[in-house]
C-alpha cells in the first residue's frame, strides 16, 4: 500500500474510533498501562509523562489491532492541548475555531504516527510544526475566496511578513519600493501580490450590517444595471444627424418611433402611399446608420 494511502487510512481509523457507534473497548488488562484520569484533568507535565509511557507501549503493539487504536487515540486525547494552543494563533481568521481545531487534530495524528522516541526529541517539540503546518495548509488551500496560483498565495504571506517587519522599523506603512527591496523582487510582483490579497476574503451579499449601521444587506446597496444607459450614447450621436434631415423625414421618424404609428397610418397622415413611406423611412434610416458608422 502506498505511504500516503496508508497514512489516510490510519487517520480515518483514528477519527472514526472516537464515534461511540464504532468505538470498541479493548481488553486493557494485558496492556500494562497506568491509570489514566479524565483528559481534562491531566496537567501538561502529567500529559507529557503519560505520553512517554504510551509511546513505549505503542511500539510493542501491532498496528490495526483494537489495543493499538486505544493507545493511539489516548495519545490524541492527551495532547489535544497542543492543538488548541496552535489553533489559538489563528483566532483572528474568519474560519470557525472548531474547524481549525479539527484540522490541527489531523496534524497531531500525523505527528503521533511519525514520532520515534529513539530520536531523543520531546513529543510537543516534534508535533507542533506538524500541527501548525497542517493548519496553514488548510488556510492556504481552502480559505481563498477566489482561487489564485500557489505562487501568489505564498507571495502574499511573504508580503505580510515583510510589511510587518518594515512597519516596526519605519514606524509607518512601507512603500511598494521598500517591500520590493526587502524581498528582492520587482515592484510589479509586489503590486501583483497585493492585488492577489484581495481574493483572500470576500463578504457575502446577504451579510447583515453592523448593529449601528442603518443600511440593509450589501446586496441592497449595490446599484442595479440600467440597460437604458446603453442607448444614451446612440441618442446623443443621433441628435445632430436628425437635425440635418428635412422636415418631412424628421416628421416620419417622429410619427413612426415616437407616435408608434404604422406605415399605413403615416401615409394617411401625410397623404402619401404606404410604399412611399416605406422607401422614405428606409432611406432615412440608412442615412442615419451611415452617419453613426462614420463617427465611430
Amino acid at each position: 500500500m502506498a505511504p500516503q494511502l496508508d497514512e489516510t487510512r490510519r487517520t480515518e481509523q483514528a477519527v472514526s474510533s472516537t464515534d461511540p457507534a464504532t468505538q470498541h473497548t479493548p481488553d486493557l488488562e494485558g496492556l500494562d498501562l497506568p491509570e489514566i484520569p479524565p483528559y481534562d484533568e491531566v496537567g501538561p507535565l502529567d500529559a507529557r509523562a503519560l505520553s512517554k509511557t504510551l509511546f513505549r507501549r505503542l511500539e510493542t503493539l501491532e498496528e490495526g489491532t483494537h489495543e493499538y487504536s486505544y493507545v493511539r487515540n489516548t495519545l490524541v486525547e492527551l495532547n489535544l492541548a497542543l492543538v488548541k494552543f496552535a489553533a489559538s494563533r489563528f483566532r483572528s481568521r474568519s474560519e470557525p475555531m472548531e474547524d481549525i481545531v479539527q484540522v490541527g487534530t489531523i496534524g497531531l495524528i500525523k505527528a503521533i504516527d511519525r514520532f520515534e522516541m529513539d530520536r531523543g526529541v520531546e513529543f510537543p517539540t516534534f508535533a507542533m510544526p506538524t500541527i501548525v503546518g497542517e493548519i496553514k495548509r488548510f488556510f492556504r488551500d481552502t480559505s481563498w475566496s477566489v482561487r489564485v496560483p500557489r505562487r501568489l498565495q505564498e507571495l502574499r504571506l511573504d508580503l505580510a511578513k515583510a510589511g510587518d517587519e518594515l512597519a516596526q522599523q519605519l514606524d509607518r506603512s512601507p512603500t511598494v519600493a521598500e517591500l520590493a527591496e526587502r524581498l528582492g523582487i520587482g515592484q510589479d510582483e509586489v503590486v501583483e501580490g497585493m492585488a492577489a490579497s484581495n481574493a483572500y476574503t470576500a463578504s457575502s451579499l446577504d451579510a447583515q450590517p453592523e448593529e449601528d449601521d442603518s443600511e440593509g444587506a450589501l446586496a441592497d446597496r449595490i446599484g442595479y444595471e440600467d440597460h437604458g444607459l446603453e442607448g444614451i450614447e446612440y441618442i446623443e450621436s443621433l441628435k445632430p444627424l436628425i437635425a440635418e434631415l428635412g422636415p418631412r423625414d424628421r416628421q416620419i421618424l417622429s410619427l413612426r418611433f415616437v407616435g408608434n404609428m404604422t406605415q399605413s397610418e403615416i401615409g394617411e397622415e401625410l397623404g402619401i402611399s404606404q410604399m412611399h413611406v416605406s422607401r422614405l423611412l428606409s432611406r432615412t434610416l440608412a442615412k442615419l446608420r451611415k452617419g453613426l458608422l462614420v463617427e465611430e
